[in-house]
């Protein structure tokens, strides 16, 4: 017979957190609630589900094929490159192979003829997340297309393995473009191991540095969509071509100016 008095609430197991309602507005993990002093087994399973997915991102090798008839069906050329990094093991060993092209593949670059100079030049490189490139590079793809200026000359879309984001530097001095944007997989996060980044570069070649691209990150359905990812791009590359210059010294305002001209929109009239 159990001596425990009957007006004794039990005790949940669970302590709920209070800042449970704020988990609407972030994919980051709080209001995780703990069991005494450790968390509850379902995040401890969740955080582990979500570092393997991370893990599995790095290394899962990128369906070339699959994404090269992805890009052809919108009407697109291609063209196939690797660089230095013979597989992915020396890849993530040796970052500096995945910024040089291999020799076939610059040999093959410099012999392509151009019938004119190339405005604007796209690479899609598997990166750190070829996840990424697999589910985002081609609807992005159809997005820039409808936007960008009808009088530039658009070079073949580049499809490089092993690549790291200077890569398209070489890619764009060996085709003599004017402009290059890589579309690559970015390092994956516990919360995204399928974030797709843009990296924009004027007068690409050999030797430049972070501070000579812009960026624009987290190109996902659930962070940066991509209607607006390539409008951003697309404002920062006309930009890029007016001003000849890309990187620290190009500013995006491109959602200042949005919100401009939206502004005079709504003034009411005299």
């Amino acid at each position: 017979m159990s001596n425990k008095p009957d007006n004794i609430t039990p005790i949940e197991a669970i302590s709920a957190d209070p800042w449970a309602q704020l988990k609407s507005f972030t994919r980051a993990r709080i209001a995780l609630g703990r069991v005494g002093s450790s968390l509850p087994t379902r995040e401890v399973l969740d955080f582990s589900l979500s570092h393997a997915m991370a893990r599995d991102a790095v290394h899962l090798a990128l369906d070339i094929d699959a994404l090269e008839a992805d890009i052809k069906s919108q009407g697109c050329s291609t063209v196939r490159v690797k660089s230095m990094a013979p597989d992915r093991a020396s890849y993530l060993l040796r970052p500096d192979w995945g910024r040089r092209l291999s020799e076939k593949s610059l040999t093959d670059l410099n012999n392509m003829n151009q019938a004119r100079p190339i405005d604007f030049l796209i690479v899609v490189g598997d990166g750190l997340s070829s996840l990424a490139v697999a589910r985002h590079a081609a609807p992005l793809l159809e997005e820039m297309r409808h936007l960008l200026p009808k009088g530039w000359h658009i070079g073949p879309v580049v499809i490089a393995s092993q690549a790291r984001v200077a890569l398209g530097d070489e890619i764009g001095q060996a085709l003599g473009a004017r402009m290059v944007a890589m579309l690559i997989g970015e390092r994956p996060g516990l919360s995204s191991p399928d974030s797709l980044g843009i990296y924009l570069t004027y007068n690409p070649k050999l030797g430049l540095s972070d501070a000579d691209r812009n960026c624009i990150s987290n190109v996902r359905p659930e962070g940066l969509q991509y209607a607006a990812a390539a409008k951003k791009l697309v404002w920062l590359a006309k930009e890029a071509m007016r001003l000849k210059l890309s990187g620290v010294a190009l500013k995006d305002e491109s959602d200042v100016q949005e919100i401009a001209q939206q502004s005079t929109l709504e003034l009411p009239k005299p």
